[in-house]
């Protein structure tokens, strides 16, 4: 963990903010109350939670609203996260550009959902083909300046936005999916862009939307506000090795006395350059099983066998 985080954060895990939008549409894993999420909300920051992730997309506008609300009174003591570049019409169909003039709306909207003044990290959230990431950087850097912004990041890049956005402000903060499953493209290419320039990094999907905690399999059904539902990207993926993986390993884990929550928190925080584990949960049972776990790891050496039956599966 680099300078950024290491005063903040009591424990490397930081708190995904699209568990609690799901009613709201767009990016969410179903329905969640406003008393519920308040709840969970503040609960996490009293067990611990001091990093809050969230974007516009998760729930169209109501993570950040519903963050916004429960952190008011406290803001000084909450490092929050949030992003521009995945906007939505009228109609809901999602619009993902990282034009400027998108970028300076979207972080004006999410200061006044966050009830903010500033926002603690802001983020390009996925590149544009058809936008050089140096003109919404440009934004993001004037942002900061006036103080709108304490730090700048990518999510979902690559080396190359990498260095053209440095050629404009320094990038502090990398996000990118990371688990047991998802991670060659992260280590092969971002870890060693990152190590040499000294910037954090924050793994999405820990828990691989839910299969890396068990709670995902081939059964699962999803109600109509979980993203799961209807998602293209997930309804076209092929899971079933990942499940047939799940199968071989949960006996492994269980006689050595651990949960698959344990592994995909062992797994991300096995690397030096994670500074994060960004997880979300819907629940108070699911908070306090991520805090649980997060203090019986399995260790290195038992990770590491069971890379080696994915493997044997996978072939």
């Amino acid at each position: 963990m680099t300078q950024l985080f290491k005063n903040i954060s009591k424990f490397p895990l930081a708190f995904g903010g699209a568990a609690i939008s799901g009613e709201g549409a767009g990016y969410g894993f179903g329905k969640i109350s406003e008393s519920d999420s308040m709840n969970l909300l503040n609960m996490a920051y009293e067990r611990g939670f001091r990093v809050f992730d969230t974007a516009p997309i998760y729930g169209f506008g109501l993570s950040e609203k519903r963050m916004g609300k429960a952190f008011k009174s406290i803001r000084e003591k909450i490092f929050l996260v949030s992003k521009s570049g995945v906007s939505w019409h009228s109609n809901q169909r999602v619009n993902m550009t990282n034009d400027p003039k998108i970028t300076l709306s979207m972080l004006e909207q999410s200061l006044r959902d966050l009830q903010t003044e500033y926002i603690d990290l802001f983020m390009i959230h996925w590149p544009d083909t058809n936008i050089d990431i140096r003109i919404p950087m440009e934004v993001l850097a004037k942002a900061k300046h006036q103080g709108k912004i304490k730090h700048i990041g990518l999510c979902n890049t690559n080396i190359s936005e990498l260095e053209k956005s440095m050629e404009i402000e320094q990038v502090e903060v990398v996000q990118s999916e990371f688990n047991f499953f998802e991670n060659s493209f992260v280590q092969n290419e971002i870890f060693p862009f990152i190590t040499k320039h000294n910037i954090d990094f924050m793994s999405w999907g820990t828990l691989d939307k839910g299969i890396l905690s068990g709670r995902v399999n081939a059964n699962r059904t999803y109600e109509k506000d979980d993203c799961r539902s209807w998602a293209p990207w997930w309804k076209s993926q092929d899971r079933n090795i990942k499940y047939k993986i799940i199968e071989k390993i949960s006996p492994i884990l269980i006689e050595h006395g651990f949960s698959l929550v344990s592994l995909a928190l062992a797994y991300n925080l096995s690397f030096p350059e994670v500074s994060l584990a960004l997880c979300g949960a819907r629940n108070i049972e699911q908070l306090e099983s991520l805090i649980e776990n997060l203090q019986k790891l399995p260790s290195k050496e038992l990770v590491l066998e069971l890379q080696e039956v994915a493997k044997a599966c996978q072939k």
